[in-house]
């Protein structure tokens, strides 16, 4: 499954008290310790504005991981897990904090993990802070989370603040959805089966679709998100990343700087979406009030906090075209969204039509083949082919045909998390599922003139659209005026 850690760590997590923490990486670090994967020496150490001791803390952590925990919680594990926590209180602006930080690291020779689960205003006081009494130097290592800034500007100057005091090869970004198991499985399914290879390309692929839908509203995050927006939220990095792996020409090897030159040529070759295009190439939306499954939702305006003016999208859809050869006249439609009728994200691979249909007189329109790999709920590939249907029926009457590969059972334990596989390659110090910092900022440099155009035209409105739909419905024009339609969720 992985290959073990040679190297025991000091795994310290800023915010351990937040939602990160206790929704995604205490749980996963749960997990690794149930699949044995952590070094036996490596500490887990808890670091938060919170007058607790270690036992206090404890209490915490294990009643955060068996809230958040997708099976069934087992003391064994816990307990070795336990003997791995410590904790500190400690206040991110305060140099004297950090000294006392220093004193638990000096304890072993374990590598320094320190990972930013806080908000991206907090950034900086970490990086000073280490970097002041020298917990920066190799070989630690830093990680930090989603969103790094708000535009080109704001991310440049996080990482201008933290390359003040950690190497690039120090540095880890998250993007989660690289850790995914449908994600990484893109690049053997592209490159090592010559079905694929040999047909990835504008000559076989008619277009393609990336959605990540929400069933979710803002759930308490209304502050954060209305300065942030669907678009700079999702599309930035988890779809612009989605689409880098889909489009990108074959590596030379497969060592992260390899794959990250590629996915950067990518994002360079995007074309621009500014005030010139906007209203053609864009959709954004804001769900209203309604009711999903008899509950009543409340809209975006009427969440609590808000801002009854917000022109924030909770919605968006943008037709992307790549400007080179490989991929010239075929469009990558994204589209994400919260309050929407299915909580899913997928690619759908559309392939073009035969040049001839030998069988126009059963069938006058043959259905395009098309390749799906969900990610979620359930991580699968499928592949929809066309057969003669069984029976006394006209010769050569066609029917779709599914052929579907699952990753996983459903009940299975043993299933990885982003997160777990995350974590574990930060401990064995490899990059290549985490985001250069020319990738992200090649990606705001792209998004950044959506955004302005956004502000400046008045033409380009903000559509509403009920909860439990799909969107708006002119997120469907986009396509129905290209002659194509979105891909209909089903889970079969």
């Amino acid at each position: 499954m992985f290959k073990e850690t040679t190297q025991s760590c000091d795994l310290v997590i800023f915010g351990t008290k937040g939602d990160l923490s206790r929704r995604k990486l205490l749980p996963a670090l749960y997990k690794l310790e149930k699949f044995k994967k952590i070094h036996p020496n490596t500490r887990i150490i808890g670091a938060a504005r919170a007058n607790w001791n270690k036992e206090e803390y404890k209490k915490i952590v294990k009643k955060s991981i068996k809230e958040f925990l997708n099976e069934n919680f087992n003391e064994n594990i816990w307990k070795q897990l336990s003997v791995r926590l410590h904790f500190i209180n400690i206040d991110v602006n305060e140099e004297l904090c950090f000294i006392e930080l220093k004193k638990i690291l000096d304890q072993t020779k374990n590598i320094n993990i320190y990972y930013c689960a806080v908000p991206p205003n907090n950034f900086n006081a970490i990086f000073k802070g280490l970097g002041k009494i020298n917990l920066n130097i190799l070989p630690s290592r830093i990680i930090i989370e989603k969103p790094i800034g708000t535009c080109f500007y704001t991310c440049e100057k996080i990482n201008n603040q933290m390359s003040k005091y950690f190497l690039e090869s120090q540095i880890f970004r998250i993007d989660h959805y690289l850790g995914k198991e449908s994600i990484l499985n893109i690049l053997s399914l592209r490159f090592s089966n010559s079905l694929f290879f040999h047909n990835w390309n504008y000559k076989i692929i008619d277009h393609v679709q990336i959605t990540v839908s929400e069933e979710v509203g803002i759930e308490g995050r209304w502050n954060y998100f209305n300065q942030i927006g669907q678009t700079r939220d999702m599309v930035q990095n988890h779809l612009l990343q989605i689409l880098t792996i889909i489009a990108m020409d074959p590596p030379k090897n497969i060592q992260p700087k390899s794959i990250q030159n590629e996915k950067i040529k990518i994002l360079k070759n995007l074309k621009t979406i500014d005030i010139n295009n906007i209203n053609t190439k864009t959709v954004r939306g804001q769900y209203t009030s309604g009711n999903i499954n008899g509950r009543k939702i409340p809209s975006y305006l009427e969440e609590n906090n808000t801002n009854k003016t917000s022109e924030t999208e909770t919605f968006v859809s943008i037709k992307v075209e790549i400007e080179n050869k490989k991929w010239h006249g075929v469009p990558f439609y994204l589209r994400t969204g919260k309050r929407l009728a299915h909580k899913y994200s997928e690619i759908v691979i559309f392939f073009k039509k035969t040049p001839v249909n030998l069988f126009s007189k059963y069938n006058k329109n043959l259905p395009l083949n098309k390749l799906i790999l969900q990610l979620e709920p359930n991580e699968n590939i499928k592949i929809d082919l066309l057969k003669k249907l069984p029976g006394l029926y006209e010769i050569y009457q066609l029917e779709d045909n599914r052929i579907k590969s699952n990753y996983f059972n459903k009940n299975n334990e043993n299933k990885i998390d982003a997160y777990e596989r995350l974590l574990l390659e930060s401990m064995k110090g490899v990059q290549s599922l985490f985001v250069s910092r020319e990738e992200i900022e090649t990606a705001w440099k792209w998004i950044d003139p959506i955004i302005n155009a956004w502000k400046i035209t008045k033409k380009n409105t903000l559509q509403l659209y009920k909860p439990g739909t799909s969107g708006p419905k002119i997120s469907d024009q986009m396509l129905i005026q290209d002659g194509r339609y979105w891909n209909k969720f089903d889970l079969n």
